[in-house]
């Protein structure tokens, strides 16, 4: 993983240049007109962090390994140089597993314990985020993986400098015959999100197996009727994405996470990871403060390390920010969602193998083409 010290050392080298530029290629309104098959990280639901019948429900223990998110590079100290000028900035932001690991730097913000000032705007759709980096009104946003893609390609004007999640897709069921993705050949998987990321990453590892052709798919609307097919039809396998999966597991005792999609990924290619969420920063932000942002990475970084190691801290701070309805299900749900500060050129492979994946499914998927090098900033 590229170490964030060498962001800062290659940002700093940046200072004496140029000033930004300020215009932008698409409006906020052309934007809300576009077509973007996205699905944001609550997949698809409208409202993925209100799991309506688990609502203060702890979920019971588990047997299922947790999936093991790849190493976060944490600095020693988030100390910025002295000569730093401080900044107030606007990071916008989903609710839902791509916001959890900002809990922490959130917090610590609001008391004043930071170098620069967040403030946080939280979103239900990602389509409220884009608009608000296409406007100026976010410096930072975190997004879907394809949508930023979709969005570069319509209007560019950022860089992606980290992936923020991967993989918080499982397969659950209600008994124990599925223990990879090949025991799903001649099943009925019930999931979200037809033409958009997990139909494409599911059919992505249905076709690394041979059997994409053996297996069907029955699409439903929203999460919870994915929930409700799981408890009305024992034999049933649903695909959900976090909280929802640990959310169904509190709702039904019987149900059991079978499958971790990330887990599945990471067997067929090292080339790609199955990302969830990135974030970007502007161009006129990155290039005016490349020292501040570097500061923004390795406070996040930092964010993101208690978040996993402190679960039962950053959960009730989860709660407060309404990214998940109660602090038990957060505390359940945060080992699942693979939350990550992954950036310089690990970022760029992963999430450009990633990318790749998806175009070759259906580029609309990504905005009709990949994006090119300069979507990613990765220090060098």
């Amino acid at each position: 993983m590229k170490r964030i010290y060498a962001i800062v050392l290659t940002m700093a080298l940046l200072l004496g240049l140029c000033a930004c530029s300020t215009g932008n290629s698409a409006s906020s309104t052309e934007l809300a007109t576009a077509s973007v098959p996205v699905l944001t990280s609550e997949a698809g639901s409208s409202d993925a962090t209100q799991p309506t019948d688990a609502q203060g429900t702890e979920a019971p223990e588990t047997t299922v390994p947790v999936t093991t998110a790849p190493e976060t590079t944490v600095p020693e100290t988030t100390e910025p140089p002295v000569d730093e000028k401080k900044l107030e900035l606007n990071v916008y932001s989903l609710k839902g597993p791509t916001s959890m690991g900002l809990a922490m730097l959130l917090e610590d913000s609001k008391n004043g314990k930071t170098f620069n000032t967040y403030h946080s705007t939280m979103c239900t759709a990602a389509d409220e985020v884009t608009a608000a980096l296409v406007s100026g009104e976010a410096d930072i946003a975190l997004l879907p993986a394809n949508a930023a893609a979709a969005l570069y390609n319509k209007a560019g004007g950022f860089k992606v400098v980290g992936i923020n999640t991967l993989g918080v897709l499982y397969v659950v069921e209600n008994g124990d015959s599925v223990h990879s993705i090949k025991d799903l050949l001649g099943k009925t998987v019930v999931l979200t999100g037809k033409g958009t990321t997990p139909e494409y990453a599911l059919r992505f590892l249905l076709n690394a197996n041979d059997i994409e052709d053996q297996v069907t798919l029955e699409f439903k609307s929203e999460a919870q009727e994915v929930v409700a097919a799981l408890s009305e039809d024992t034999a049933a396998i649903g695909l959900l994405p976090q909280p929802f999966a640990t959310a169904a597991l509190a709702q039904n005792e019987n149900l059991r996470i079978a499958v971790s999609l990330q887990d599945e990924w990471d067997r067929f290619t090292q080339e790609s990871a199955l990302v969830t969420g990135v974030t970007v920063v502007r161009d006129e932000v990155l290039e005016a403060y490349p020292s501040q942002i570097a500061t923004f990475l390795k406070e996040a970084a930092w964010s993101v390390e208690r978040v996993n190691s402190q679960p039962e801290e950053a959960a009730p701070l989860i709660e407060q920010m309404g990214i998940v309805a109660k602090a038990a299900l957060a505390q359940k749900a945060i080992p699942f969602c693979n939350l990550v500060s992954i950036t310089g050129s690990e970022m760029k492979l992963l999430l450009s193998g990633y990318l790749q994946t998806l175009y070759d499914q259906n580029p609309k998927a990504v905005g009709e083409a990949m994006p090119d090098d300069a979507f990613y900033f990765t220090g060098e």
